[in-house]
């Protein structure tokens, strides 16, 4: 069983419930993983998320997709708000960690899913539209799987300085 690595300020800790709404409300995040050429790969993509599961829209083929065949163990990361206090020297953040095994042939039935989720997320006002696309565009459509194992977040808040 793999050991995660623990957040070094616990006070820092991210509560699982804002864990879930950034997942869920994020444009999109960094997903990171090991390349084929010796170097760390990471490409920003959009997502869905559903459970413990995280689905993705790319390209059926290139770089990432033989990255992955090779290794599929990830990790895909989302920022929430953040501010640049200057006058503090510092920045407020949030941001969360996914790790897990990437799918990258889906079943039918689960490959549709995945299109409705996005489409959800992306276009809500378009539905009826984007399913019509989805229906036409379904098997040039490649989608992907995260399984998250572990999830982790962070997130620094504003402390106010005393007057002086």
């Amino acid at each position: 069983m793999t050991q995660f690595p623990e957040i070094r300020k616990m006070s820092r800790l991210l509560q699982p419930a804002r864990m879930k709404k950034l997942l869920d409300e994020t444009e999109y995040g960094f997903l990171a993983m090991c390349s084929t050429i010796g170097y760390g790969y990471g490409i920003p993509l959009s997502y869905a998320r559903d459970g413990q599961r995280l689905y993705f829209h790319c390209s059926p083929d290139g770089f990432k997709q033989k990255c992955l065949a090779a290794n599929n163990r990830v990790s895909f990361c989302i920022i929430g708000k953040t501010r640049v206090i200057p006058e503090k020297f510092t920045t407020v953040y949030e941001s969360v960690i996914a790790f897990g095994t990437m799918a990258l042939d889906l079943p039918e039935e689960e490959h549709g899913l995945a299109l409705r989720l996005l489409m959800q997320k992306y276009s809500p006002a378009h539905l009826q539209i984007d399913e019509v696309y989805r229906g036409k565009t379904f098997r040039r459509n490649h989608l992907m799987r995260l399984d998250i194992e572990h999830v982790t977040g962070k997130v620094k808040k504003a402390v106010p300085r005393p007057a002086a």
